[in-house]
Order: structure tokens, then C-alpha cells, then sequence
């Protein structure tokens, strides 16, 4: 759908960003910003034109010292005494965009990120948009080689040549669907794991890693090398029940206790909180990037059911292997606005426990709830299988 739309306003589009380049040069030359649409308009046609286009570079933007004020009242309090309780490993950050206050519990931890770490990679993409290096509808190719594990719907487009598609394409499955082939093509597509540390040293997020890309990661996780064999089918699950359960629990307790994808709550949260401030990548990157992540279809037991009616939630899911009722990650993280238009980056991170998933979602809600003031769900389970998101 996304590159049938592309190539629908493709020769429009064109017409206008030449528009936008001859005025540019006709006031005297300078950088020139493309004007983002008005809210009302369709966002999925603001993403399709931005896609379009090479992404013109401008000025970085200055942080604007804000004057510091107290975060609500009760409200680290409450975070607190919902960390306190949960059984297992976990930590939770909420930082106010343009109040400058910060509450956080466990919030600096090293906790395995899974999936949120795909918003690493989407970052880096644009970031190399914004320079110039990429277009969002450069074509790439996925191949049977580049098949992973887990959760990617991709794989059933892939035939004997492969399967044609687009960056921007592929960022879209990888930040809604949660689409672990389509995440590591496109992290090869922009220079693999160094490329994307490099981006997060760069923009100086912290105490965020990024791990080996998806198939290795899983495969350390379970004690297992990874052999491209285990992409097809079930074969990796297949493979890692054939293990020795002692070899599969090391390896596992070797992960959660140092994940290589590791993250504290309060970096992820400062992050966010910053790219909504428009620090970290260009207006129509940024626009973009929190687009796609509000139609991202996962999580819906997580921050989403505490997301109540005018308030909006632009956020990324993940989710780790289970190990005999021991689960090593278990997240949503996000960007969350008021009605008032006031803007909250919010990280709730489970790392290590043998809490049912009922409860870990219900972890993830009252945190939420403690800001928006929504009702939690009673605890519930729905789907949520590893690697799905």
C-alpha cells in the first residue's frame, strides 16, 4: 500500500518540491524546509509526501531553556509504590517535553529493550534522510537471506528474487507491525549495528546500547549460533528445543543479567522527550517518525488502554523470550499528549520475572494511568507472543 500511494503523488509531488527548491533560490539561497500540512489533513498522505522527498537539510535546533517547574503532585509517589510492588526486575521514567520535570523508578536500570529498539534504527534512517544520503523511496530488495525469526509478515511476500520494496516502506512495517525482517533490513541498509551506535553516540542519548541485530541477538539469548537455516518455518524454535535445558539457562540468565540491547528507562524517556523538541532529527523527519508510530498496531493491553479519549500516544512496543514461565522483556514506550497539547516521554521497562503477562501488562497501564488519569483495565491477557512486537 505504501509504495502504490508513493507512486501515486510521485510526479505531483516532484512539481512541488521544484516549487519549493526555486523559491528557495530566488530569496537568496539558505536552507529551505518543507511547510507540514495542517492537522486536519490526512496524516497517511502527509507520510506518503514525505516519503517523496529527499529531505533538505536545516539548521540544527538549539534546545530552549525552559524554566523548571514540579512534576504533579502524588505523581513519584505513586510510581514508586508500583515498582515497589511488582514482582520482578523493572523500571518505569516519565519526562515532561516542555516542563522540564522527571519522575522515574528504576529508571536508570540496563533493562533488554527488544523490539523499542527499532525506534533506533528508524531514527537513524531519517537522520541519514536529513543529510542528504537517502531518500525514503529508495528501492531495496529483501531475499530469503535476509529472513529472520520471530514476528515478520514480511516473509510471506518473498519469492525466488526476492520481494521489491521501499525504505520508507520497510521503516512503516518495522515501527507498526513490529516486522523483525523488515527492522534488520533496513539496519543494513544503513550500515549495520555501528551505524546506529554511532548515531546514538552522536546525539548523546545515553545510557541506551544496541545490540548485534535481531538473529543474533535471539540466537544468543537461547545459547544458540545462528545458522540462516532456522529462518524458515519454525526452524529456530525448532532448533532451540533441541538444546540442553542447562546450555538454554545460562545463556538466558546471561542475557538479562547484561542484555546487549540494554536501556535505561529515564535515557529512553529523556529521548523521546527530546525528539519531540525537535533535537534529534529535522520538523519533517520528527513529524514522520511520531506519525508512523502512532499507527503502530501493537501493545494493545499496554500504554494504549491507558491512553484515554483525547489524549494521543505515539509509541513502540517489545517483548522477549520466555523461559520456563521467565520472561527477559516486557515493554511500551512512547510519546504521550494531553489535550491541553502538553507532551510526556514515557519508558515502562520489565527486564527479568516470572510474572504473568496479565500482570506485566497491568504494570505498564497504571504507570500510564498515574499521568493521564485513565481508569486501568481489570487485568486481562490478550496475545502477545514473543517477538511479535
Amino acid at each position: 500500500m505504501i509504495e502504490r500511494l508513493a507512486q501515486g503523488h510521485a510526479r505531483r509531488l516532484a512539481l512541488i518540491g521544484a516549487a519549493l527548491l526555486i523559491a528557495g533560490c530566488g530569496s537568496g539561497g539558505g536552507s529551505v524546509a518543507l511547510i507540514p500540512p495542517a492537522k486536519s489533513q490526512n496524516q497517511q498522505q502527509w507520510r506518503d509526501a514525505a516519503a517523496s522527498f529527499v529531505s533538505i537539510p536545516v539548521p540544527a535546533v538549539q534546545p530552549v531553556t525552559r524554566p523548571r517547574s514540579e512534576a504533579p503532585a502524588g505523581l513519584q509517589y505513586r510510581v514508586d509504590q508500583l515498582l515497589r510492588q511488582f514482582p520482578g526486575k523493572a523500571g518505569a521514567a516519565i519526562v515532561a517535553v516542555d516542563e522540564g520535570w522527571s519522575v522515574s523508578s528504576g529508571g536508570t536500570l540496563s533493562l533488554p529493550q527488544q523490539s523499542v529498539s527499532k525506534l533506533w534504527v528508524a531514527m537513524t534512517v531519517l537522520a541519514q534522510r536529513d543529510a542528504g544520503r537517502l531518500r525514503l523511496d529508495d528501492p531495496v530488495v529483501v531475499t530469503r537471506d535476509d529472513l529472520t525469526l520471530f514476528h515478520q509478515p514480511i516473509a510471506s511476500l518473498v519469492r525466488g528474487d526476492g520481494y521489491r520494496t521501499t525504505v520508507g516502506a520497510l521503516m512503516t512495517r518495522a515501527l507498526t507491525q513490529s516486522d523483525n525482517t523488515a527492522n534488520d533490513r533496513l539496519l543494513t541498509f544503513v550500515g549495520g549495528p555501528s551505524a546506529v551506535r554511532a548515531f546514538i553516540a552522536e546525539k548523546r542519548l545515553g545510557a541506551i546500547r544496541f545490540g548485534p541485530g535481531e538473529r543474533l541477538l535471539q540466537a544468543g539469548t537461547a545459547g544458540m549460533t545462528w545458522n540462516q537455516s532456522m529462518a524458515l518455518g519454525r526452524g529456530f524454535e525448532a532448533a532451540r528445543a533441541r538444546l540442553d535445558p542447562a546450555t538454554r539457562a545460562a545463556a538466558f540468565r546471561r542475557y538479562v543479567d547484561n542484555p546487549p540491547d540494554g536501556a535505561a528507562p529515564l535515557a529512553i524517556a529523556d529521548a523521546l522527550a527530546r525528539l519531540a523538541r525537535g533535537e534529534l532529527l529535522s520538523e519533517t523527519s520528527t513529524r514522520l517518525l511520531l506519525e508512523t508510530m502512532g499507527a503502530s498496531r501493537t501493545g494493545r493491553a499496554r500504554l494504549k488502554a491507558a491512553t484515554p479519549a483525547g489524549w494521543e500516544l505515539a509509541h513502540k512496543t517489545g517483548t522477549g523470550q520466555d523461559l520456563g514461565g521467565r520472561n527477559a522483556g516486557f515493554n511500551d514506550v512512547g510519546l504521550v499528549t494531553a489535550p491541553d497539547g502538553r507532551r510526556y516521554g514515557i519508558a515502562v521497562m520489565i527486564g527479568d520475572t516470572t510474572a504473568p503477562m496479565r500482570t506485566r501488562q497491568f504494570l505498564i497501564q497504571n504507570v500510564a494511568s498515574a499521568l493521564t488519569g485513565a481508569i486501568p483495565l481489570r487485568p486481562i491477557t490478550l496475545p502477545e507472543s514473543e517477538g511479535t512486537d
